[in-house]
């Protein structure tokens, strides 16, 4: 594993993996390093089975969560040519897809600061926790360049609206608005607190059954631009197969005799 990233299991069976952007010197801003440990990283979870791995934590050590790409990796950058910018902007947004599409639910825990490649981050994750007084930004423009990779995960989270408002001037504005435009899911008071939304929002997911919360993550990437007739059977084919599933009967027969499905977790245990 890089130093760029550290990775801890936890959760029963292990089944939760948190994952740290692990360079606080720079506010965990992105280096060709931090972006290829990403990609591998989530590439790897990605093969593990529904019961193996069940959710995913993002978070950042030291003063902020992530605050774009690292300045001299830029500067040495716009030394280069086209053809190897090109390159490297490709492995970035190698590195979004793969967080963009790993089976199972992306927890981002955001504090401090997330400011252009972290609010790419934040795009493409499935729950995003704030801690109050983080700031947030695309602020690729005020150093003459722009939100190309990131785009189409952002726009697809906050809209064309938004973004058309936010990308070009590069103002940082609150995680209010942030939770506002739905960057952002739930703001919190404090690291204290953002820690205990994040572990809350761990056991939602735990609560539900491995391969029902993937499928039901896959399924909103599937529907997208079908049409009514091909979401319709599409829909109807994906639950014929749940329903039918053994899980599905456990979480049934687990509801009618009043008891905790075999997945769950005991209370006690928390969420990892």
């Amino acid at each position: 594993m890089s130093p760029a990233l550290t990775v801890e299991r936890t959760g029963p069976g292990g089944a939760v993996a948190r994952l740290t952007l692990a360079r606080p010197e720079v506010h965990n801003a992105f280096d060709a390093a931090l972006i290829g440990a990403l990609r591998t990283t989530f590439g790897t979870l990605a093969r593990e089975g529904p019961t193996e791995l069940r959710a995913v934590v993002l978070a950042g050590d030291g003063p902020s969560f992530c605050a774009g790409a690292d300045v001299a990796w830029m500067r040495a950058a716009a030394a280069l040519d086209v053809e190897t910018n090109e390159q490297d902007a490709m492995a970035m947004a190698d590195m979004f897809e793969v967080v963009d599409t790993c089976p199972v639910p992306v927890v981002v825990r955001v504090h401090g600061a997330a400011l252009g490649g972290g609010m790419g981050l934040c795009a493409v994750a499935d729950i995003v926790i704030a801690e109050r007084g983080t700031r947030f930004g695309f602020t690729e423009t005020r150093l003459g360049i722009l939100p190309a990779v990131i785009s189409p995960f952002v726009v697809a989270k906050i809209g064309e609206s938004e973004a058309r408002a936010l990308f070009p001037g590069g103002r940082r504005f609150d995680a209010v608005r942030a939770q506002r435009i739905g960057l952002v899911h739930e703001v919190v008071e404090g690291e204290a607190a953002l820690d205990a939304a994040v572990d809350a929002a761990i056991r939602d997911v735990l609560a539900a059954g491995p391969t029902a919360a993937r499928a039901a993550k896959s399924i909103i990437r599937e529907i997208r631009g079908l049409g009514h007739g091909s979401a319709k059977w599409h829909t109807a084919r994906t639950i014929a197969r749940q329903r039918v599933s053994a899980e599905a009967r456990e979480g049934l027969a687990a509801f009618t005799e009043k008891r905790r499905a075999a997945w769950m977790p005991d209370e006690d245990a928390g969420g990892g």
